[in-house]
């Protein structure tokens, strides 16, 4: 007579599951255990200071703006968004005044949110001096 644990289709793959996780988490405390015994113990300042070679380093101002980061954060925005009327446009049919009516929305939010950033100057391309 089976019992009834053991005769679920799924018990095999929970005893590997157990087995694993029992084998991940054993190795992660014998490789922490192993690598602090066997670490060397040397403190010395030379051997912990930073080497670099070639002249010495001089810290340089940013010279990238800020609007760079911001038009381009823009751009992937809108793109992404622009991406997501593709499926829209192919079940056009499929979705009827519903779907299209979502889809005004939708523009019409994209479209406040351009005028916006527009507004605020954000797409405009400022030289760097």
């Amino acid at each position: 007579m089976e019992h009834i644990v053991t005769s679920n289709p799924y018990f095999g793959v929970f005893v590997l599951f157990v087995l694993t996780f029992g084998a991940f988490t054993a190795t992660t405390i014998i490789a922490r255990l192993a690598s602090r015994a066997l670490a060397a113990k040397d403190t010395e300042k030379i051997k912990l200071s930073v080497y670099e070679c070639g002249p010495e380093i001089t810290k340089q101002p940013n010279r990238i703006s800020p609007q760079f980061y911001l038009f381009a954060l823009l751009f992937l925005l809108f793109d992404v968004e622009i991406v997501f009327m593709f499926p829209w446009a192919v079940d056009f049919k499929l979705l009827g005044w519903f779907g299209f009516a979502e889809m005004l929305m939708f523009i019409l939010l994209l479209a406040i949110g351009f005028v916006y950033a527009w507004k605020k100057g954000a797409l405009e391309w400022h030289n760097i001096k």
